[in-house]
């Protein structure tokens, strides 16, 4: 299973973090997000595939962000219609479209999107478009209709590894492709303890 670390924003740390070799580096391009990236991302290992986070951006604004950082997967966060996500697929980058989930989740709503984007993400349902530091009833994708590989996140931490296990081995992780991590790995938003990180790719 693959391994996203999300919210990185200081250059140092992301430098620090990218040694553990993760799948995926996530950053934000969400000005109200505590984790809203700036900068310019540090160099990083070619394995890691960099992904921009966007909540209901301008296609213009998302295309000069995929230009100016390199990015190769784009994550969309908000209420994006299945024809934007087409649009941003079609230029050649991967998509992962984001639907929120709590107790229990409508998967009717994924068709429309089936077709243009590579991956789902499945969040906790919160205040925030992510980062809301709790975690779903996982068992709501048993029920999962599609066979498009998902990433899984929402408040996953250390104290999650034997749900993780669980999970594993359960008919809901059958498409599980990657886990997200963001919130429970860090000393203040945007700034991820490497120790911690390093536990837990190390179980993972």
């Amino acid at each position: 299973m693959k391994l996203k670390i999300c919210g990185m924003k200081y250059p140092d740390n992301i430098s620090q973090v990218a040694q553990l070799v993760p799948d995926y580096l996530g950053f934000i391009f969400h000005e109200p997000s505590a984790r809203h990236f700036e900068g310019t991302i540090p160099k990083i290992s070619d394995t890691i595939e960099k992904v921009g986070v966007f909540v209901d951006e301008k296609v213009e604004f998302i295309s000069r962000q995929i230009e100016k950082h390199k990015l190769i997967v784009i994550q969309l966060h908000g209420h994006e219609t299945p024809e934007t996500c087409r649009i941003l697929k079609s230029s050649g980058i991967k998509v992962i479209k984001v639907f929120s989930i709590k107790d229990h989740f409508d998967f009717s709503v994924l068709s429309p999107y089936e077709d243009v984007c590579d991956f789902f993400l499945f969040d906790t349902k919160g205040k925030l478009p992510g980062g809301n530091g709790y975690v779903f009833d996982w068992s709501v994708l048993e029920q999962y209709p599609s066979t498009k590989p998902f990433f899984l996140s929402g408040g996953i931490g250390l104290n999650q590894l034997e749900n993780l296990k669980r999970f594993q081995n359960s008919k809901a992780s059958k498409f599980c492709y990657a886990i997200d991590v963001n919130s429970q790995f860090e000393m203040e938003p945007g700034f991820k303890d490497m120790q911690l990180l390093q536990e837990f790719k190390s179980q993972l």
